[in-house]
């Protein structure tokens, strides 16, 4: 069913053998596989794995296409830059910064504002299914993230993303393109950060490193070896989760 033969499927059954894993780890020939399991466990394997998942539409259907990547962009908070700009609006004060109080709303805004969005569908089911769940006690939690105006309420920043042990990893964003709320999206970037920070993470895996402003954030570039060694030893920590602030 998949047009590009060099995608191959991926599923629980494979994924838990660790021969097959290690292969797939080595092999920087590929780093996108498919799947039809729109099942919560699995999408937490994978995550749990280091895999990012995005989606893709087939001749027939959406297919979840989990990525385990050649690079990974990674903030260690310690190498957080804060420009000149985003110092401004923290002094300015006319915002609230919010965990998981505007999930649905963040899920709609995204999808509106990015032209392709691959957070859809089946996806959106499941990650709202993931957010309602108890995945506590498997040591991942859906979250989402708002930078909201304090005089209008309007939601002017978000994005949604997981914790797993003391990791957390961005999946889609988006921010408000009216000049008023110019730089709230690198505003809400910071608070993430310092509020992560703060709640005693250990990393944010931002995933692609080709974005400019993950660098300009202190991100710097890990090979999928270097972040694989580190995430492995970081999701099996104790769970920190962010209840509200």
């Amino acid at each position: 069913m998949f047009s590009q033969p060099q995608i191959y499927n991926i599923s629980s059954q494979k994924l838990q053998d660790q021969l097959f894993f290690d292969y797939i780890c080595s092999d920087m020939s590929n780093n996108y596989y498919w799947s039809e399991d729109w099942s919560e466990s699995f999408y937490i394997e994978l995550a749990c794995a280091g895999f990012i998942c995005t989606t893709y539409n087939s001749k027939d259907s959406l297919v979840l296409l989990p990525e385990l990547q050649f690079n990974y962009a990674i903030l260690d908070f310690k190498n957080l830059h804060i420009s000149h700009k985003v110092k401004t609006l923290i002094n300015k004060n006319d915002y609230i910064f919010c965990i998981n109080t505007r999930f649905d709303e963040v899920l709609k805004k995204i999808d509106s504002k990015h032209k392709y969005n691959w957070l859809k569908d089946e996806y959106v089911e499941l990650l709202k299914k993931l957010f309602r769940s108890n995945t506590q006690e498997k040591n991942f939690k859906i979250v989402s993230v708002e930078v909201i105006c304090k005089n209008t309420d309007e939601l002017i920043s978000g994005e949604i993303g997981y914790i797993i042990g003391k990791t957390y990893t961005s999946l889609s964003g988006f921010s408000s393109k009216e000049k008023k709320y110019a730089n709230y999206g690198n505003l809400q970037l910071v608070l993430l950060s310092k509020f992560l920070e703060k709640k005693g993470f250990i990393f944010w895996n931002l995933g692609h490193p080709h974005m400019e402003y993950k660098k300009r954030l202190g991100c710097e570039v890990y090979t999928r070896e270097f972040f694989l060694k580190r995430w492995k030893e970081a999701v099996v920590l104790p769970m920190i989760y962010p209840y509200l602030i």
